[in-house]
């Protein structure tokens, strides 16, 4: 089986734009699940303090209602949607890296791979989401 390359599965994802916003919805109800009930329970372990665990399990779930409603809208024009949709994304990385660094003597190990786990693929979905957004706009999108 071919791997596609980051461009190829953007041009794909151009030609329908709508399922990005229910996988990006379904990714941050589980942030916000992992993050809010699984990795609060193990704070010792991941040495995250539950403050900050539940400031930033609440987060997602606004991010997961901001989805779901563009995804049940259809808007007419998916571009800026998605821009928005990247730009909140990154915004909640740069947030996380920023309570991680303020935290850092208490972050084990484990913290900090979950931390930039999460923050990795959270980055590389807002950047395709940005690139399915130029596409876009660019008219450079493949057509059905």
């Amino acid at each position: 089986m071919r791997r596609r390359s980051f461009t190829e599965l953007a041009r794909a994802l151009a030609t329908a734009p709508r399922p990005l916003f229910l996988g990006d919805g379904c990714g941050a109800l589980l942030s916000a699940f992992l993050l809010g009930v699984v990795v609060v329970r193990f704070e010792r372990f991941f040495g995250i303090p539950t403050g900050v665990l539940h400031f930033l399990a609440v987060l997602p779930l606004g991010f997961a209602l901001y989805d779901w409603g563009v995804y049940y809208l259809r808007p007419r024009s998916w571009g800026p949607w998605l821009r928005g949709n990247a730009l909140i994304n990154a915004a909640y990385c740069f947030l996380s890296l920023g309570l991680a660094f303020t935290h850092r003597a208490q972050l084990t190990p484990w913290g900090w791979g979950y931390l930039l786990g999460e923050v990795l693929l959270v980055l590389t979905l807002a950047l395709l989401e940005w690139r399915v957004a130029e596409l876009l706009k660019s008219g450079n999108a493949p057509r059905n």
